[in-house]
């Protein structure tokens, strides 16, 4: 998912809504396309520094679209706190959009609903081809063995920026590729009365994400190869423990950040507040909020050892964002011109580009704007060091339940009560028991 998403919980109860009938979006009311041709509605993420950015971004392209076709398209950018309870509702009362982007790691558990409509070969066909995507976007599209659910648009990993100017005040040569080198530099860091690392401790997606990534490193998954939730078992309960101790042993997440919600993390990096930030494909939200790109670089997160690369060298989830398609919209036609528009080889240049984010066509990738020493390592990453979260019916549930616990985690930090291989197990327990029965 994108760099800007927060935590998507709400009051749909996910184990219902992903369990009941969906008859998808379309409606004539509730944002629907009502019946017309010449009309479309879209649901797009909010990907910018703010809801008015994105808008900036996207409606030229959209009034490009109309021209080109003659169909308007309706925009509501939808924040991320909202945007997976707002498409759970819609898959159950049939009052959503036409065309919406999904973060891809949604796209199995919203395939499930049986609301999207699949990207069989005849569809694919409709854009273009399937072959004209990435492989690692494309393993984001939903489950393994059954047509994708939703169309890659924006690829994305996250990276380790770091503000050099504080690197060079403490003596700091080059950022750290392993945790107990970050852990080390965060010394000589505090040392010189500056912040360490930024975190959102309350930010649901943004803590899964990281304790994911921190699973592979330690070896472990959080479902059985039979989907199966198993989130307390040894290795599972290690890493959570080693990302939350970052701030309750290490001293190098401010206790102050347990609180922090989409974007705080983002903007203290921004004003020089802290030295480093983990985050997707961040460029263009720093500069929109007044960083210049030669204060910062952009470095492979940090392993437990080596140098990143395969199996438990992971040191990124595969992020990135999903165009989908209400199955029964009324313009179906034009959603499908819609989506061949916005995968077309100009739009993914204009688009990843205004993101700071990594085509998932293959062609677009060849621009020399993708193919910046910074981009560098994000496509590296995608393409040696990145893993997709799990492509199982319940995955949105684990994020909220297990990015809930880490949030707890933090809080019990925060307040100085002690994180402990137990206190994490624990919570990862109750985690569990909130999935739904299998």
């Amino acid at each position: 998912m994108r760099s800007i998403r927060a935590a998507a919980v709400g009051a749909v109860t996910l184990s219902l809504a992903l369990a009941a009938s969906a008859c998808g979006g379309g409606s004539s009311t509730g944002g629907g396309s009502n019946d017309s041709p010449k009309t479309l509605t879209y649901w797009a993420s909010n990907q910018g520094a703010s809801i008015e950015a994105d808008k900036k971004v996207l409606q030229p392209e959209l009034d490009k679209f109309e021209k080109r076709y003659g169909i308007k398209v309706k925009l509501e950018v939808v924040p991320w706190s909202d945007l997976l309870n707002r498409i759970l509702t819609a898959t159950t009362s049939g009052q959503g959009p036409d065309v919406l982007n999904i973060g891809n790691t949604w796209s199995a558990s919203l395939q499930a609903t049986g609301a999207l409509l699949p990207w069989d070969a005849r569809n694919f066909d409709r854009i273009g081809g399937k072959d004209r995507f990435v492989d690692s976007a494309l393993g984001s599209t939903g489950a393994e063995g059954e047509d994708p659910a939703a169309v890659p648009l924006y690829s994305m990993a996250y990276a380790l920026y770091y503000n050099k100017q504080i690197f060079a005040d403490a003596g700091i040569s080059k950022p750290p590729a392993t945790w107990d080198e970050l852990v080390a530099d965060g010394k000589r860091i505090r040392a010189k009365g500056k912040q360490v690392l930024g975190a959102e401790g309350s930010n649901v997606s943004e803590n899964i994400h990281h304790v994911f990534v921190f699973a592979k490193q330690h070896g472990a998954d959080f479902f059985t190869a039979d989907g199966k939730p198993d989130f307390t078992n040894e290795r599972a309960v290690a890493a959570v423990r080693q990302y939350v101790d970052l701030m309750a042993k290490d001293k190098v997440i401010p206790q102050g950040n347990a609180e922090y919600a989409q974007n705080q993390s983002v903007s203290d990096f921004a004003k020089g507040k802290t030295a480093m930030l983990l985050w997707q494909s961040a460029s263009a939200n720093l500069k929109s909020q007044g960083m210049s790109e030669d204060a910062y670089g952009i470095a492979p997160v940090p392993v437990r050892s080596g140098t990143p690369g395969t199996g438990t060298q992971v040191n990124s989830m595969v992020a990135g964002i999903n165009l989908a398609v209400f199955k029964n919209t009324h313009n179906l036609d034009g959603a499908t011109k819609f989506v061949k528009f916005m995968t077309s080889d100009e739009e993914q240049g204009i688009l990843n580009k205004a993101y700071s984010s990594i085509p998932p066509v293959k062609n677009a990738q060849s621009d020399a704007a993708f193919n910046t020493p910074a981009n560098a390592v994000l496509k590296n990453t995608l393409a040696t060091s990145a893993a997709a979260l799990p492509q199982v019916a319940d995955e949105s549930q684990f994020e909220t339940t297990v990015g809930t616990a880490v949030k707890e985690l933090f809080a019990d930090a925060a307040a100085g009560r002690a994180v402990t291989t137990e206190s994490v197990k624990a919570r990862l327990l109750k985690a569990q028991q909130q999935m739904p029965a299998k």
